[in-house]
């Protein structure tokens, strides 16, 4: 009986045991219950730039520079504090016999005062617009920097699609010339091709292996390069890129991207604040050249009598009245108007520049895909069939491979080309969506 009450208490254990594993996987995360895991992560070109917007170090450090700049508002728009005065005379400290009550009360005088800087001129008024106008060129000069980074993620991204479009190209000639080369070794033994041409054959194949270690190391090296811009701990190490490597055709005329770069350039917007901080700078110079009032009230007990006294200040503006700093700033005036004349034809060459650089790219492009790329493939099959036949030699069947892999390879680097010049011209005119 004791064996068999032993015997239900241990099913009794094992079954709470089973129910906790059961409630257990349904609280714990699929892979833990032996569901399939989800992969590397894989990102778009659009995801990779809102990551690197969120979590670029560097980015997020400037960005302080705003904050910084409002924290300056609060500052400038603080208006002086009051000062406390007060004092007691005649105290007979050289006398100690006198220190009496009535001595204190009759003998000594206290004062007691307040004062306070009556700033003319709007002083705080300028300096708070001047913080603000300051403000909001340090906010446009940050979206530059935005723009800027925006730019490297996407170049990088399509380093990093270049790399894996020539990884599966050179897997594709690996297969096919590895079968070349078994061929022509079933040649060889069959005494159909001579040693030399099955060895220049077998030597050829180091060049497929060559290319495809060099692609795998472009795109390791790719993706660790945007993982630092996407901000390094915000992917994992085996992340990937996911997006079609394929050309996409320009649209829309110079006129109108030019246009639209003047309106929505972030640095050209700084420059044209920089101005007007400038204006307000110089109204600032003008205003701290307006001198202050001090003005005070004194209580006062003497001799047993309470009196008041008021008093006020004004400095008299014979030498200094920041002659100097308004001329400074109205030269700064000068200056950001100049700096602003200059950003505006930079930005109109700029977009000109990637203009014509997308446009001659695409012209390649389209010259591959339209011609050259069905040559050199129609060429290369041609050779290979004429070659496995005895119709050519096989120098000629190789400098036909060659020409192929070239093509192929030229085409791949120049679409890439192509839509880095995409990227740079979104740079220049200042927006993601083209026309």
């Amino acid at each position: 009986m004791k064996s068999n009450r032993k015997v239900r208490r241990f099913w009794k254990f094992f079954a709470g045991l089973a129910a906790c594993a059961v409630v257990s996987c349904f609280l714990t995360t699929p892979p833990a219950c032996g569901q399939a895991t989800s992969g590397p992560v894989r990102i778009t070109l659009d995801e990779a730039i809102q990551m690197a917007l969120q979590h670029n170090h560097n980015i997020i450090a400037a960005r302080t520079a705003i904050d910084q700049s409002l924290d300056l508002e609060i500052t400038a728009n603080l208006r002086p504090n009051p000062t406390l005065v007060g004092d007691w005379e005649y105290l007979p400290f050289f006398s100690p016999s006198n220190l009496t009550g009535s001595y204190l009360s009759n003998q000594t005088e206290i004062d007691a005062g307040i004062s306070y800087l009556i700033e003319r001129g709007h002083k705080r008024q300028a300096r708070y617009q001047n913080a603000k106008d300051l403000t909001a060129q340090t906010r446009s000069l940050v979206a530059d920097d935005e723009r800027g980074l925006t730019f490297q993620v996407a170049s990088l991204f399509v380093n990093v699609q270049l790399a894996e479009s020539t990884i599966d190209l050179a897997q594709q000639d690996l297969k096919s010339f590895q079968q070349t080369v078994d061929i022509s070794e079933h040649q060889f033994q069959a005494g159909g091709i001579s040693e030399n041409d099955y060895l220049m054959i077998e030597v050829q194949l180091l060049q497929f292996e060559t290319d495809l270690e060099s692609a795998e190391m472009a795109r390791a090296q790719g993706l660790s390069d945007l993982r630092q811009q996407l901000g390094y701990e915000s992917v994992s190490a085996d992340y990937d890129v996911v997006s079609a490597f394929d050309y996409l055709p320009m649209k829309g005329n110079l006129e109108d991207f030019q246009m639209q770069a003047l309106q929505n350039r972030p640095d050209l917007r700084a420059a044209v604040q920089g101005v007007t901080a400038a204006n307000s700078g110089f109204v600032l110079a003008k205003a701290d050249g307006k001198p202050d009032v001090t003005v005070q009230a004194n209580y006062t007990r003497s001799g047993g009598i309470n009196a008041m006294s008021l008093f006020a200040s004004i400095p008299l503006q014979i030498f200094n009245r920041n002659q100097g700093e308004i001329a400074r700033t109205r030269s700064v005036i000068s200056q950001m108007q100049e700096q602003q004349a200059y950003t505006n034809g930079q930005v109109l060459t700029d977009v000109k520049d990637a203009f014509e650089g997308a446009k001659s790219n695409e012209r390649i492009v389209l010259l591959y895909q339209n011609k050259y790329r069905e040559v050199a493939k129609k060429s290369r099959d041609i050779a290979d069939y004429a070659y496995h036949r005895g119709g050519i030699a096989l120098l000629d069947f190789l400098d036909a491979e060659r020409t192929y892999r070239a093509a192929e390879l030229g085409y791949r680097q120049t679409l890439a080309t192509y839509l880095l010049a995409l990227e740079q011209l979104r740079e220049a005119v200042g927006v993601r969506n083209l026309p």
